[in-house]
């Protein structure tokens, strides 16, 4: 009995040995939020995720020109603005812009966001500025690129909300140029269903670092566009 016991103890200590070591489970958003409250996006998240993105692409003084200073920047949203809210407070003089703005093909101020539904949703927030303003939808959901050039092309619009893929396509295609932006908008803080923010969604935030590098970030640092994370 004794050499029994022996025998399967030994056994088991193979058993135990052979059973590999359990990965740590990678933390969901959903985790981190129940844990912490939602904090708003400041300019030194989007500037830790243009350096994460191109530290192994780019050369040291080819990042440097990447950088953005603060002056960039609108004040941040400190998650007790509403859309309507924000841009009354934060960036009061588009409103006035809107006025004197003659220029086809070009836009004062684009909101980027991370879906056509989402983008809907922000139109829907701007009623108070209806009659004072025109606003595009640039998203490919549903509408083709065609018929956004044509719109642009054909009258004078103030604002576009839209997707980061279908903005960059617009402006590569000369449709949109950034002649008369003054504002970038991201709809940085909002979270979808599974707790993602834009920024949070692969797809989305390449097409966005795009966006950005398509002559977003050379108009910030001529101070031509000011960048705001709503």
């Amino acid at each position: 009995p004794a050499e029994c016991f022996l025998i399967k103890e030994d056994d088991q200590k193979n058993e135990e040995g052979s059973k590999k070591p359990k990965q740590k489970k990678k933390k969901k958003i959903s985790d981190v939020l129940a844990t912490s409250a939602p904090k708003p996006a400041t300019p030194a998240n989007l500037q830790k995720l243009l350096l994460k993105h191109f530290e192994d692409k780019r050369s040291v003084i080819e990042m440097e020109d990447l950088h953005l200073p603060d002056s960039c920047f609108l004040p941040n949203n400190d998650l007790t603005h509403s859309l309507s809210s924000y841009l009354k407070e934060v960036c009061p003089k588009w409103a006035k812009l809107c006025k004197n703005h003659k220029e086809k093909k070009s836009l004062l101020m684009v909101i980027v966001c991370s879906s056509a539904h989402r983008a809907l949703e922000l139109i829907r927030l701007l009623t108070p500025f209806r009659g004072k303003c025109k606003v595009l939808k640039l998203f490919a959901k549903h509408i083709k690129i065609e018929e956004q050039k044509n719109l642009l092309d054909k009258g004078v619009s103030h604002l576009g909300v839209g997707t980061p893929g279908r903005i960059k396509a617009l402006i590569e295609q000369d449709a949109l140029n950034l002649q008369s932006l003054k504002y970038l908008i991201f709809d940085w803080n909002w979270r979808d269903q599974k707790l993602r923010r834009m920024m949070d969604i692969p797809e989305v935030k390449q097409e966005a670092i795009k966006l950005l590098e398509s002559g977003i970030i050379p108009a910030c640092k001529a101070q031509d566009v000011k960048l705001g994370l709503f």
